[in-house]
């Protein structure tokens, strides 16, 4: 009798054990069954955005959601000199486009890193001006704001803590923010906006474009400080670092008011020696994850004042930056914050390396064309030391008669960007070198064929 109780007692409780494991089984893949049987309003968007991602456009094009569409389908999009409906068809007689700064050599990156880099949102996504839920009803997400402090902490270029931020559409609607808010607010007496030769473009036009009552664009910073020497006029400096077009580190001439433009500041483009600790520093989301389309950019501000005209320039401008773009940076930099942020800067740095590397290989073989000095620095990222790898090259014309480089670059099939652009002589040209990588084997072919004919022969790539 003990031996058959004892017998039904295992079998009870072999029993119950597979009831529970079949229970659990059940739980965790009905749960997910459940889960997916959910996912309703976001399963077509998430096919749709998979179907169009999957073309391959034979890799020298995109097709994407928002682009044409023929015949129900949509259309690849092909890279410069690429065309035919799969972008197969190369042009041969094609110059290479080195004129823009757009960011695209980052694309592989993203693409091995799509499954936490999606963003999928609702149609009633963030409708409100407004993130309501925080104490003052701000248009800044604060964890994003906390990504981004977190973000600098790793890569250490700057120095946020105790500092203000605010968020504007690229980093080139802060820079008029910047003047607008470091200005003075005397029109009798405006304010001089400087920035040394060579300077990005965009300083002069938008202070010109604006033509604002409080502050004017007085050119070369060098030059104005020999005219005006112990004069003590309101001066508002423009100082890019590393600068752009020749990825030199500046530092301010006058040592006032100055907007420190950082966009080309990360671990990819020159070596961090150490964090960047100013009143004013200025950042962009294309030149650190290449999402310029995105057009996201943020202030670091010391002074509350300063930051309070921000507010009121951002504000009046734009009523805040837009919610769906504060999402999609957020996913971005979650991405950009992982491994400590070697998996992002390590890609990015060996790319720019490769470039360089092959492009100083082509100016060696030539005197008619030179390009900028690099000098290696300890980076404290990367914990060596090493040559910086700017975004661009900063090519000379070093022939006496070749006094229009871009017209001599030009002849030979490249488009760059003249020096004069840059309120520098035209002896100088700015060749990008961050676009896609058909883009910069293009370039590359270009200038090797431009460098051979020096010889009297064309060599091949």
């Amino acid at each position: 009798m003990g031996k058959t109780k004892t017998y039904c007692y295992g079998i009870c409780l072999l029993i119950s054990i597979a009831l529970n494991i079949l229970l659990s089984i059940n739980l965790y893949v009905g749960g997910e069954n459940n889960q997916r049987s959910l996912l309703t309003w976001s399963e077509k968007a998430a096919a749709e955005a998979e179907e169009v991602a999957a073309i391959s456009c034979s890799g020298h094009g995109r097709a994407y959601v928002d682009g044409l569409v023929s015949e129900g389908q949509p259309v690849c999009e092909c890279n410069d000199c690429y065309g035919g409906n799969d972008c197969s068809e190369f042009f041969h007689g094609c110059s290479a486009d080195a004129d823009s700064g757009d960011p695209v050599f980052f694309e592989p990156f993203w693409m091995q890193h799509a499954t936490d880099s999606v963003v999928v949102t609702s149609g009633w996504h963030r409708m409100s001006y407004k993130y309501y839920k925080y104490v003052d009803s701000t248009t800044m997400s604060i964890e994003l704001e906390s990504y981004i402090r977190k973000l600098h902490s790793i890569a250490g270029n700057a120095i946020t803590e105790g500092r203000y931020m605010v968020f504007g559409v690229g980093s080139t609607q802060l820079l008029s923010a910047a003047v607008y808010a470091l200005s003075s607010e005397n029109s009798s007496s405006p304010s001089n906006v400087l920035a040394s030769i060579p300077f990005y473009p965009i300083y002069k036009d938008q202070t010109v474009l604006f033509n604002s009552e409080n502050f004017q664009f007085e050119g070369d910073t060098n030059s104005w400080q020999s005219n005006n020497g112990t004069n003590n006029m309101d001066v508002v400096e423009f100082v890019t670092s590393p600068n752009n077009p020749d990825g030199e580190l500046k530092k301010s001439v006058l040592g006032g008011k100055t907007i420190y433009d950082h966009a080309y500041l990360w671990p990819h483009f020159t070596p961090i020696t150490g964090p960047s600790d100013h009143d004013l520093m200025l950042f962009t989301l294309s030149k650190l994850t290449g999402h310029g389309g995105t057009r996201f950019g943020w202030a670091i501000i010391k002074d509350k004042d300063i930051y309070e005209k921000f507010l009121n320039y951002i504000e009046l401008a734009d009523m805040g930056i837009s919610k769906d773009t504060q999402l999609r940076v957020l996913k971005l930099l979650k991405v950009v914050v992982e491994g400590d942020g070697k998996p992002l800067f390590e890609f990015a740095y060996n790319k720019m390396r490769d470039r360089w590397d092959r492009l100083t290989t082509v100016f060696s073989k030539s005197t008619r064309f030179s390009i900028q000095q690099r000098h290696p620095l300890h980076c404290n990222f990367f914990n060596e030391t090493r040559l910086p790898s700017p975004a661009y090259a900063w090519v000379k014309c070093e022939r006496e008669d070749d006094d229009d480089c871009s017209a001599v670059l030009e002849a030979g099939k490249i488009i760059g960007r003249r020096g004069s652009r840059f309120s520098d002589k035209d002896r100088y040209t700015r060749l990008s070198l961050i676009k896609s990588q058909d883009d910069f084997e293009l370039l590359l072919q270009r200038l090797t064929e431009l460098v051979s004919l020096e010889n009297g022969s064309i060599a091949k790539m």
